[in-house]
């Protein structure tokens, strides 16, 4: 797993390459949150390059989502491949997070 950040106009984009399972999963959590800036207005997760996601990185999601709500800042996951939209689907993840198929369509939904 490969985690890069990139910071646009207040957003952070992270976008995560290979698995997030619970070996990793950690790892994850501690790229994206030491990423994250309080000045940050919404954090942006590119799954493009995501191959799979167990419970354990759903969890990171789910945290890092709770986290920004308490902040008042965005947060939305995109590019998911169909086999990693299923896995939010199925587990419901995606009534909480909003999830959009491009990057540039989550940043119009920041919006400006």
């Amino acid at each position: 797993m490969e985690v890069t950040t990139e910071r646009r106009d207040g957003v952070l984009t992270a976008r995560v390459s290979g698995r997030i399972d619970g070996s990793n999963a950690v790892r994850f959590e501690e790229a994206v949150r030491t990423a994250m800036e309080e000045s940050d207005r919404a954090v942006l997760i590119d799954c493009a390059d995501l191959s799979f996601i167990s419970s354990a990185g759903l969890r990171v999601v789910l945290l890092t989502a709770k986290t920004l709500m308490g902040r008042n800042a965005g947060f939305a996951l995109c590019s998911m491949s169909e086999p990693i939209r299923e896995v939010f689907r199925i587990s419901g993840f995606d009534s909480i997070v909003a999830i959009h198929p491009t990057g540039e369509e989550a940043l119009a939904a920041f919006g400006p």
